[in-house]
Order: structure tokens, then sequence, then C-alpha cells
């Protein structure tokens, strides 16, 4: 029996942070060995805010080193460029319109991104969910590793595939409606400046995360200054401890401790014991994938290979489908 298909990626919009790692990466490593995975570098997401052209092919490679660095197994996995597949900027297109405005209007993520960006929202924004859609849909994707903020871009693919079919492929449906793939604990690692708001690469302080490549001294500098609260005795899910819990959350994750392990081993910590702990934990974790993230980097060719081969068999797949929906679509072929 064939394994069921993953599809994920990650934006390379700056370096990836413990809140990608815990809450996405880590998750994809850990079950890989159970489906056949796509995972890309989604280059073409990351122009729908402001970027800069200099530093885009540079930040591209770098998180696809990450990603082997992270522990990505090319025996389970392809890893891809999004942008080096024509198939998602075309099937985006054609799924943009049998998709109605209103769906999009509604995405909070727009919504929220569209008030910071003022006047200067642009389409790809408000098309951003269209073409993550096209990213799934193109791999017949069973299941897609999603963070909680994810999960409604989620449905809206679902009901994109559901619709196409519907209108186009009733007898036959061409699309397959994913499911999401969400793990309880890490889905949401929250910043280190405010416990409620989630860490992001777009946060402009860099001290509201800790990236996978901060040297132990920027480490242990961001812990000694983040943001906690002034009662002694650590605990998780105090609505009131926000930050309390999110570091707490943060130790139970890369100690690989069980939840009552970490709250007994806290209880009657302070801060001033508790973050060198943390601190100590965070960059002992790191380590390893500092040294193999270094050793990727170090051998351009190999890194070359990997999308290479990850690109030609993701463009196999990607095709067949595209070529599917454009032919209940009605178009004719290329002679």
């Amino acid at each position: 029996m064939a394994s069921l298909r993953v599809l994920s990626g990650v934006q390379p919009t700056g370096n990836l942070h413990l809140g990608n790692y815990l809450g996405a990466i880590r998750n994809w490593v850990e079950g890989q060995s159970q489906y056949e995975n796509f995972f890309c570098v989604v280059d073409l997401h990351a122009i729908t805010a402001p970027h800069n052209p200099a530093t885009l092919a540079t930040d591209t490679y770098t998180i696809a080193a990450l990603y082997l660095a992270c522990g990505i197994d090319l025996t389970y996995s392809k890893i891809f460029v999004q942008s080096h597949i024509s198939a998602h900027s075309e099937l985006t297109w054609l799924l943009n319109c049998i998709t109605p405005l209103n769906w999009l209007e509604d995405m909070i993520q727009f919504k929220e991104k569209a008030i910071k960006q003022g006047e200067n929202v642009n389409v790809g924004l408000l098309d951003y969910p269209v073409l993550m859609a096209a990213d799934i849909l193109l791999y017949q994707a069973d299941k897609v590793p999603v963070g909680e903020d994810q999960k409604q871009h989620l449905e809206l693919t679902r009901d994109i595939a559901a619709r196409f079919n519907y209108q186009f492929a009733r007898k036959d449906p061409v699309l397959k409606l994913p499911d999401p793939l969400i793990r309880k604990e890490g889905a949401r690692v929250m910043s280190l400046t405010d416990g409620t708001r989630k860490m992001s690469k777009s946060d402009p302080s860099e001290a509201s995360r800790i990236n996978l490549l901060d040297t132990p001294e920027q480490i242990q500098q961001k812990i000694k200054r983040c943001k906690t609260d002034p009662e002694r005795g650590l605990v998780f899910d105090d609505p009131a401890r926000p930050e309390c819990h999110n570091l707490l959350t943060l130790y139970m994750l890369l100690s690989g401790k069980t939840k009552q392990t970490v709250a007994d081993e806290c209880q009657t910590m302070g801060w001033g014991q508790f973050k060198p702990l943390l601190a100590e934990t965070a960059i002992a974790s790191l380590q390893p994938i500092q040294a193999k993230y270094q050793a990727v980097m170090s051998d351009r060719g190999y890194l070359e290979s990997v999308l290479r081969d990850g690109r030609q068999k993701a463009e196999e797949v990607a095709s067949n489908t595209l070529s599917k929906v454009k032919s209940v679509l009605g178009y004719s072929v290329p002679v």
C-alpha cells in the first residue's frame, strides 16, 4: 500500500527560529518515515510582503540547508524550491478563477496583515491562501502539518478543492481534500517578549525569538532579557502567566522531558535559577543542528544536487495534477 503523502514548506524570510522548528520542522522529522514527504521552500509566498531581492536566493538555500540540518531524511522526503516549478503559479491562476472573492476577504491573517500594510496592501497578500491551496493540491497531499493559525487556510484549501471537483469533475474527482496534521504540544510557540503572541520572523524585535543559528552568547542574552513575571514558582497553564507557560513549554520540548517532570522540577524555582537552565538546554539542543548546517553549506554542490533531485521528483507529480486540472477545464493539449 502506498504511503500517505505530506506537503509542507517555510518561507525564506530571515532565519528559522524555535517556533518554526518546534512547531513544524521537528514534527516533520519525527513523522517522516510514516509518509511520502514533499518539503518546499516557499519563496513565492515570501514576496507578499516587502522583501530584499539581494538576499532572497541566499535565504532560500539557507532554509533548504536547515531542513537537512534539522533531520529531513532524503530516504523519505523530497526538498525543492517552490518557484522552480511553474505549476504552482499556473494552478494558482486556474484556482483563482473559481474562488469567490469573499472567501479570501474573510481570512483572518489577511485582515491582520492588511492593517499593518495600510495602503500598500498587494493582491498577492489577499491571494496568498489560493497559492497555498495550489501548493498542497498539486501534490495530492493527504496530510498537511499546520499550526493552529494556518488551519483556516487549510480549510479554504479543502473548500476550493471541493468546489473545483463539484463544478468540473463530479464523477471522477481530480483534487484530493487534505487533512491537517497538528501536534498538540509545541504547535504554537510564543514570543519571548510577549507570551500572548506567536513567535514570528515578522516581529521587528530580534529579542522576540531564538533563531536556529544564533550563537550561544545570543541565546543566553535573549533568554536573560525575556519577559517574565515577579512570582516565584513556575507553573504551566496559568492564563495570568502566559510567559511562564511559554518558557516552561520551551524547556519541556527542548529537553525532551515530560510535562509532569518539568512541572515537578520547576515548581519551586525562581527565574534566576530557571533562565540559565533554559539557556543551557537551548544551546545544547541547537548545537547539532548548527554543526550539520555548516557542513551542508560548505558543500554547495551537494545542496544543489538535493534541490535538483527534489525538483525533478516534485515536478513529475505537479505536472500530472496540473494536466488533469487543465483537461477537465477544457484546455487544448499543446501541439
